[in-house]
């Protein structure tokens, strides 16, 4: 078993990726080890999941103890979720290592992945037109059983093929059906419920041999750490910082699976960062002095004296 310090390092900057946004498996770590360390698609899958049972405890603790999970909402999910990941995990076997069959898994996973970054801006533009703040808190969130089982299902059985789901899919599901609740609580929610989805699922990939026991390791060695120090900020960090970075990630994922070059895919993201950096720059003119605002403030709300009252007579 061969530890490869470079997919050790990798790891560490993805897991930290994780704890911070939720997002992980077929979105993070399978295409890193696709794409540059040119492990198989099916491996890939299989052994992010296995470390990923490593991984997920140690992020969904953290959260537990700020109070940002929905005990709840991870009892129903998971009650979709498990029996489908094995469901999931062999319909992958069935698939065999074909090429064309490892392709459309790839299309259909980034396919999967712009969809959710789609529809993550989307819920953003339309909170924002509506006023709508995600303040709820977590213990005040009144589940939808069926709906939320559907959830779990659906993430279930496209987590046991591509490895996605537990956190990429299912929180965008998430964001729309819980619309008060903050990214960090919804982060929250899902890294608990992904324990034991992907523990089902991991299982599932270890009965049809696809693991390659020394990239786990790798992988968890890296992520580990990580995932701990991503999670503490997630579990705190204000919704406007949260949000974006799962959409970015998640969409970065998805541009490259569908095919993306990856001189394109760079050019494209560096864009999307200009673009993010030129908003926040109009909206909170930071080369403006705090002091002149706060000047101009208590200028607006001053009372001005009366000048006819000042006035000498005559």
């Amino acid at each position: 078993m061969h530890v490869d310090p470079y997919i050790v390092l990798g790891s560490a900057i993805i897991g930290f990726l994780v704890g911070m946004t939720g997002a992980g498996g077929g979105a993070l770590m399978t295409p890193m080890l696709i794409l540059l360390f040119g492990v198989q698609p099916a491996s890939a899958i299989s052994s992010d999941l296995v470390a990923a049972v490593v991984m997920r405890p140690f992020g969904a603790a953290v959260h537990l103890r700020k109070g940002t999970v929905n005990r709840r909402l991870v009892g129903w999910m998971v009650l979709g979720s498990v029996p489908m990941a094995f469901v999931g995990a062999y319909l992958l076997h069935l698939m065999g290592h074909a090429k064309a069959a490892q392709h459309n898994i790839e299309t259909a996973l980034g396919a999967a992945l712009l969809l959710g970054a789609g529809a993550m801006i989307l819920r953003y533009v339309l909170d924002r037109r509506g006023g709508e703040a995600r303040t709820g808190s977590v213990a005040d969130v009144v589940p939808k059983p069926l709906r939320t089982i559907a959830i779990g299902m659906v993430g279930g059985i496209v987590v046991g093929m591509t490895s996605v789901g537990s956190g990429s899919l299912m929180i965008i599901f998430l964001l729309f059906l819980y619309p008060m609740l903050g990214a960090n609580q919804l982060v929250g929610t899902d890294l608990t419920q992904a324990v034991p989805l992907t523990l089902a699922a991991a299982l599932g990939a270890i009965a049809f041999g696809h693991v390659e026991f020394g990239v786990t390791t790798s992988l968890i060695i890296g992520s580990v750490p990580a995932v701990l120090v991503g999670s503490l900020l997630s579990s705190s960090a204000p919704d406007r910082y949260v949000r974006p970075a799962i959409t970015f990630v998640v969409g970065a994922s998805g541009l490259k699976y569908v095919g993306v070059g990856t001189t394109a895919l760079g050019w494209i993201l560096c864009a999307v960062l200009l673009a993010g950096a030129a908003s926040w720059l109009i909206r909170s003119r930071p080369w403006q002095p705090a002091v002149e605002l706060a000047q101009l403030d208590v200028a607006d709300v001053t009372p001005q004296p009366d000048t006819d009252l000042l006035r000498a007579p005559d």
